[in-house]
């Protein structure tokens, strides 16, 4: 390589001859470092990054107490597999969890600590199906809950997921609540019943699994009233509840955790993406006697709760509560919010801007009767929005919902700087 400008092609290259096509990047980049709310390319080009890592970044890239705190450890121990020794940051990790989970509700509650998302939803399956001794499982159409073979049975989306994988047995799938097309929670609940009694008897089902914000299926919100009438079913049958919390926790929303909004107490909750900043990390945190339904030797993993992660999820927690990362996201959200109706208002291509907190998506749709999405026009703004130095990425069943996940400590001006860059994608795309 001759010049720095000559090493995107070159690493693009490289990538297509070793990575296998399955593997998608969104975006034609490769990133050389990172800090708060921004990227930088190996070229040295400037990126907001309104993605963050898909959820992940909650905290920002590089935030100095998270980076302090790995150091720190990293010159105690990286790994010794809690199988093997116990640690201390794995201990006050799961003790902070549970008490973030079981708030003020009384209830006893323990936490296992595994590494990716899907992994924390195929425990929480497993826990769930040891308590009950039942088979089936219920999750949700446009839902997704991760990509082994189990977590893709459970995605309530045909492509690209599930394509010739095979699937695992016993799991069905229910409408979920879509207030843009009218779906509503009263419907929802009827599809659940009519699923009752046509498909899976309620005595059969082990778990019902839901995202309190849909992250992959379009950024759609279960509103209260939904949640609250399946904590009441779920109660009435026995069945374990488990709240999907992978994208939409850690403050994405606006509290802790989506299912607060409801004011429910799940059973199980799954936990991964923003808990850690970007280390390995992930979790299942339920009622005692329901993670304790497992015998000894029924639950682990080789990485589960790795020091270096573990570390780096106290410093988040921490972080969160001394900075009041919270409400921050409350206003990022509202003012995200704004821009995003005011656009609205001058495109109508935009049919609908939804989301929960700073957890928000535009839906674009085709100027039809049927307001058909239009996940062709929703590609050309994500690309006109990366030309301008944006970077965003796609979510919906159909493809055709742009969704934002800037970091919590994003800075009003950088809000504004991303509203003024998308304006100018949707005129050069729609105009």
């Amino acid at each position: 390589m001759n010049s720095k400008c000559e090493e995107t092609p070159y690493l693009l290259q490289q990538r297509d001859r070793f990575v296998p096509r399955g593997l998608v990047t969104a975006h034609p980049l490769v990133i050389d470092r990172a800090q708060g709310a921004e990227l930088w390319d190996v070229d040295g080009k400037r990126y907001l990054d309104f993605v963050g890592g898909i959820g992940v970044m909650n905290i920002g890239h590089n935030h100095p107490q998270v980076v302090a705190a790995v150091q720190t450890q990293l010159e105690k121990i990286t790994h010794a597999c809690f199988q093997v020794v116990a640690y201390q940051p794995y201990l006050d990790l799961v003790q902070r969890l549970c008490e973030l989970v079981g708030g003020s509700s009384g209830i006893a509650h323990k936490a296992a600590l595994f590494t990716s998302g899907a992994e924390a939803v195929e425990n929480a399956v497993k826990i769930a199906r040891a308590h009950t001794k039942r088979p089936a499982v219920i999750s949700f159409r446009g839902g997704f809950h991760g990509r082994t073979l189990l977590g893709t049975t459970l995605t309530g989306m045909s492509q690209p997921y599930k394509q010739n994988f095979g699937m695992a047995p016993e799991v069905f799938h229910t409408p979920y609540p879509n207030a843009y097309r009218g779906f509503t929670s009263e419907l929802a609940l009827n599809a659940l019943n009519d699923l009752f009694a046509t498909q899976v008897a309620p005595e059969r089902v082990a778990a019902i699994i839901i995202e309190p914000v849909q992250g992959d299926g379009g950024f759609l919100t279960a509103p209260p009233e939904f949640l609250q009438a399946l904590r009441a079913l779920t109660e009435q049958h026995g069945i374990v509840l488990i709240l999907d919390e992978v994208q939409a926790g850690f403050g994405r929303t606006g509290t802790w955790f989506g299912f607060q909004h409801a004011g429910i107490q799940p059973d199980l909750v799954t936990v991964a993406k923003s808990l850690a900043a970007g280390m390995p990390i992930s979790g299942v945190v339920g009622r005692a006697e329901i993670m304790d339904a497992p015998t000894p030797g029924g639950l682990g993993g080789t990485y589960g709760g790795n020091a270096l992660a573990c570390a780096a999820a106290l410093a988040v927690i921490e972080t969160y509560e001394r900075e009041q990362l919270l409400a921050r996201g409350d206003q990022l959200g509202e003012r995200l919010r704004q821009g995003l109706l005011r656009l609205q208002a001058r495109y109508p291509q935009i049919g609908d801007v939804r989301g929960s907190g700073f957890m928000l998506a535009i839906e674009l749709v085709k100027d039809d009767a049927a307001r058909s999405p239009d996940p062709e026009i929703n590609q050309k703004i994500i690309d006109e929005a990366r030309n301008g130095g944006l970077l965003v990425i796609k979510c919906g069943v159909y493809r055709n919902v742009l969704r934002f996940l800037a970091p919590l400590v994003t800075e009003e001006a950088q809000i504004d700087e991303a509203l003024d860059i998308l304006e100018t994608a949707l005129e050069r795309v729609l105009n």
